[in-house]
């Protein structure tokens, strides 16, 4: 499974974030090609430099807005995208949500970027809405609305896009200290917008005194990551490094990782149990039912002997962690049970294969597990063995054979 792990040691800005995955191998003329999609790409270009920073080389990328040509694009500098553009706003109009998901939805951008871009921008405004009190549609962002934060979340979605991986964590995030201008006078770090958007993510604060996570950085973070932890459990295929501006005490740097993370998949699932000894048995298959319907992973029940000595099912349902509220619901309202008991279990899957045997009987698709790589064990499609098994007239049996003999022979 291919990973992408952001290292925000030093915090996260939009621009931080487009040297790092350019940097780890997104093509710099596939994102400006990309970008040029856009209705506004006359209205900036990108410059995209390698260079170092405390002796670590990476890439460094400043959005020029062409009609401003001496302001160049310094997040990490002053360093909220929103405290750096109140002195040269009157070059863009103000947009809101609704202009900006327009520049997104008319371009021919994939719809996976475009979904990307705004579930992004979405994030930003819900935050900024907050922060300002207003709704969602009022808040005229100069923040959100300036071209290079519009460059900045849309070049995002291009990179993650195309770096195609199956997974995003991060690390804890530094925000950094201290006070920052911006347009509303002095805020403290990190900005309330900043907060706002990592409501639940874990945070690290004053590492430096300056503003180190830009709300663009936190949003592209907030909508992107699945999961936020310290620890790394893959094998580093490649790194990359985008610059911030500033220089710090500390490398003013974001690191990513391309990982290859180890084939057996952990997974954090619930098991909801309730012990039943006052149900009509003919019930079970109606409830079992409903759950499967209802987002359940497995049922089962398990014969139990309550107290006083008296026979009883324990009727046991494996779901994922969202959807607990719904079966937990089922579960009080279709059976006996005055109670229920759930707990999280571990579960360790092997990472899983499909392919097509064909026997003189038909093709039949085979499932594969595999340990690091290499297949351990396959399982024919129960379903598909039992039709052929009918239309043929030969007992199931002679149907596995069949695909075994093939295995063993390798043809």
């Amino acid at each position: 499974m291919k990973v992408l792990y952001y290292d925000c040691f030093a915090g996260i800005s939009g621009d931080m974030n487009l040297g790092a995955l350019i940097d780890l191998g997104v093509d710099k003329s596939y994102l400006i090609k990309e970008l040029d999609k856009l209705s506004i790409s006359k209205e900036f270009k990108l410059k995209i430099e390698t260079k170092q920073k405390m002796g670590i080389t990476g890439t460094k990328v400043d959005v020029i807005l062409t009609n401003n040509i001496h302001h160049e694009h310094h997040h990490h500098e002053e360093h909220n995208e929103h405290h750096e553009h109140h002195h040269h706003e009157e070059h863009h109009e103000h947009r809101n949500l609704r202009s900006i998901y327009n520049i997104i939805d008319s371009s021919s951008l994939n719809d996976n970027i475009k979904q990307l871009s705004k579930d992004i921008f979405n994030v930003v405004a819900k935050a900024e809405a907050k922060v300002h009190g207003k709704s969602i549609d009022e808040v005229h962002f100069h923040e959100v609305g300036a071209v290079d934060s519009i460059v900045d979340i849309i070049g995002a979605a291009i990179c993650i896009d195309n770096l195609k991986v199956d997974k995003i964590i991060s690390s804890t995030i530094e925000l950094g200290g201290g006070f920052v201008k911006c347009a509303h006078g002095i805020i403290p770090v990190p900005a309330p917008a900043t907060s706002e958007i990592l409501n639940n993510v874990p945070i690290h604060l004053g590492k430096v005194n300056f503003e180190t996570t830009t709300p663009t950085g936190a949003a592209i973070l907030k909508t992107v990551v699945n999961d936020f932890t310290s620890s790394m459990d893959f094998k580093i295929l490649k790194t990359g490094y985008g610059l911030g501006t500033r220089d710090f005490e500390i490398p003013n740097v974001l690191r990513v990782y391309l990982g290859e993370e180890k084939n057996k998949s952990k997974k954090i699932q619930t098991i909801i149990e309730v012990n039943i000894d006052d149900m009509n048995s003919e019930l079970y298959s109606y409830v079992e039912e409903k759950l499967f319907e209802n987002g359940a992973l497995d049922v089962y029940k398990t014969p139990i002997i309550m107290k006083k000595g008296r026979p009883a099912i324990k009727l046991s349902v494996l779901t994922e962690l969202d959807n607990t509220q719904v079966i937990e619901k089922i579960l009080l309202m279709d059976t006996t049970t005055l109670g229920l008991r759930k707990y999280n279990v571990e579960k360790l899957e092997l990472d899983r294969e499909f392919s097509v045997v064909s026997t003189k009987y038909g093709d039949i698709p085979l499932k594969m597990g595999l340990l690091d790589g290499t297949v351990i064990k396959m399982k024919p499609e129960y379903e598909v063995c039992e039709k052929l098994a009918n239309k043929y007239g030969v007992p199931i049996r002679v149907i596995y054979d069949e695909i075994s003999k093939i295995n063993i022979n390798g043809e």
